[in-house]
C-alpha cells in the first residue's frame, strides 16, 4: 500500500485501474443478453487487456490478444452471430449455480497456487537464474535491444516466432474466407453496380 503514496506510484495506479476496468466489463458481459452487447464488450476486453499486458512489459502477449482476442475473435463471433439468435434466453437461477460454482473452484485453486511462485523481484527465482539471467547478460551485447523479450522472439526463439507468425496468418486469413472477403465481396460490389447502372438507365429513360 505504500508504493500508491509514492512518486512512483503512477505504473501502480495503472495497473489498478486496468484490472478494475476489466473486472466492470466482466460483470457487464455476465449480465448482459444482448449477443452483439456482448461481443463488442468482448472485444473492449480483449483490448483492455492488451493494453495491461504492455503495461506490464509483456509486449508481445499484448500483441497477441490485440491481434488474434479483440481483432480475429472479434470478427469470427459477429459471422456467427447472423446464424443465431441475437439474443440469449434468460436462464434459470439454479442453472447459473453450477457455473459459478466452477468459476469459485478455479478462484480458489489459483490463489492457493500463487502461494508457491517467488516473490516479485526475487533473484533467487527460477525465471531470474538459468537460461533467464544468461539472456539478461548477453542480450544488449548479442542484439543491442533493450526490452530483451522482443529480442529473445526474434532472435533466439526465431524459428518460434516465425511458425506463431504463420498460425495468425493463416487465421486471418480463415476469417477473411468466413466473412466473404475476396472473390466473393467483388461479385457482391460488381452486382450492386450493375443494379444501380439499370435503375440510373431506367431513370434516364423515364
Amino acid at each position: 500500500m505504500r508504493e500508491l503514496f509514492t512518486a512512483d506510484a503512477g505504473p501502480a495506479l495503472i495497473n489498478i485501474a486496468l484490472l478494475a476496468i476489466l473486472f466492470v466489463v466482466a460483470i457487464a458481459i455476465a449480465r448482459l443478453r444482448s449477443l452483439f452487447a456482448i461481443v463488442m464488450l468482448s472485444g473492449v476486453y480483449s483490448l483492455v487487456s492488451a493494453a495491461w499486458y504492455i503495461a506490464v512489459d509483456a509486449v508481445d502477449v499484448g500483441y497477441t490478444e490485440a491481434a488474434v482476442g479483440a481483432g480475429m475473435s472479434t470478427a469470427v463471433l459477429l459471422g456467427a452471430m447472423l446464424l443465431t439468435a441475437r439474443t440469449a434466453k434468460p436462464e434459470k437461477p439454479l442453472k447459473k449455480l453450477g457455473p459459478f460454482l466452477i468459476c469459485g473452484a478455479t478462484a480458489v485453486m489459483l490463489i492457493y497456487a500463487t502461494v508457491d511462485l517467488p516473490g516479485l523481484g526475487d533473484p533467487n527465482a527460477p525465471a531470474n537464474t538459468g537460461a533467464g539471467l544468461t539472456y539478461l547478460q548477453v542480450n544488449w551485447f548479442d542484439t543491442g535491444v533493450p526490452n530483451v523479450v522482443t529480442s529473445v522472439l526474434a532472435t533466439y526463439r526465431g524459428f518460434d516466432t516465425m511458425g506463431e507468425t504463420v498460425v495468425v496468418f493463416v487465421a486471418g486469413l480463415a476469417v477473411a474466407m468466413l466473412l466473404g472477403f475476396g472473390e466473393r465481396s467483388l461479385a457482391e460490389t460488381l452486382r450492386t453496380a450493375k443494379k444501380r447502372r439499370g435503375k440510373g438507365k431506367e431513370g434516364e429513360g423515364s
